[in-house]
């Protein structure tokens, strides 16, 4: 099942969508956080009548597990070019997320630019390594989704961390379905976390809050993706990423707040 169609929603009355978390998009049994923002970005998507997600925040409350869910999506402001909403995502009467967006028509969107700053230096996809489905700890989602590490990022997977708290790489589906803005949502949650480089035991590294900015549409193919962590203080550590698509262009940023693995404790 592509990305499509296991992120599909549909409207059913008001402010109410079903959907379905679908099985294999899960890292150890608990569906992929970036997975669970695109649940709730398709309803305020559709709740505003906005196709790409600009800002969206979501704060996580449980580990959502393969089945149906339902989202609550309303429409706090449309506007003529943003439309803010915000949306739960439940399974059952349980909240798994809570989600407020901003969406517009990136199409339209034009404007100066400056970048103070280029995408990662990475080796070709052919020369970096990839995460493949039958190999770690997490085979579900990592077959659906082509994830390319640079190779001094890897070592962490082998016993031999890097060091220092940077993951970059490779990002893509595996059929070459071209990445959406709703994509990138999954793309700024899909690689291994920093803290798996900080030479301290790998454990689950559950996210309480992920915030995503989207710049652009990608162009199709590779994106280029790295995530950076400079403070782990208090049980918590943060996770910046940068997305620039295959024209060198920057199209998304990434936040999240997240606890440090139990095992590290």
């Amino acid at each position: 099942m592509g990305f499509s169609e296991a992120t599909r929603v549909e409207h059913q009355d008001g402010p109410t969508w079903s959907a379905a978390i679908e099985p294999g998009w899960d890292i150890g049994g608990n569906a992929n956080g970036g997975y669970l923002l695109v649940l709730a970005a398709r309803a305020m998507a559709q709740a505003t009548g906005r196709p790409d997600p600009v800002s969206v925040t979501a704060h996580y409350l449980r580990p959502g597990k393969p089945g149906p869910v339902r989202l609550e999506a309303d429409a706090v402001r449309v506007g003529r070019r943003f439309a803010t909403a915000t949306a739960v995502l439940l399974a059952g009467e349980a909240p798994l997320l809570q989600a407020v967006g901003t969406f517009s028509d990136l199409a339209k969107a034009e404007g100066p630019e400056r970048v103070d700053a280029a995408p990662p230096e990475l080796p070709e996809p052919d020369d970096c390594v990839r995460i493949h489905p039958d190999s770690g700890k997490d085979p579900g989602f990592m077959s659906k989704v082509d994830l390319r590490l640079h190779p001094d990022d890897h070592g962490f997977r082998e016993g031999r961390p890097s060091g220092e708290l940077r993951v970059r790489g490779w990002f893509r589906f595996p059929d070459a379905t071209p990445v959406d803005s709703l994509g990138l949502l999954l793309a700024v949650d899909a690689f291994p976390p920093t803290i798996f480089n900080a030479r301290l035991p790998v454990g689950w590294t559950p996210t309480l809050e992920l915030t995503a900015h989207v710049r652009a549409r990608p162009q199709p193919g590779w994106l280029r993706c790295e995530f950076t962590t400079r403070f782990v203080t208090g049980g918590f550590l943060e996770e910046d990423g940068e997305v620039w698509d295959a024209s060198g262009r920057l199209v998304a940023q990434s936040r999240q707040l997240a606890l440090v693995p139990r095992a590290s404790a």
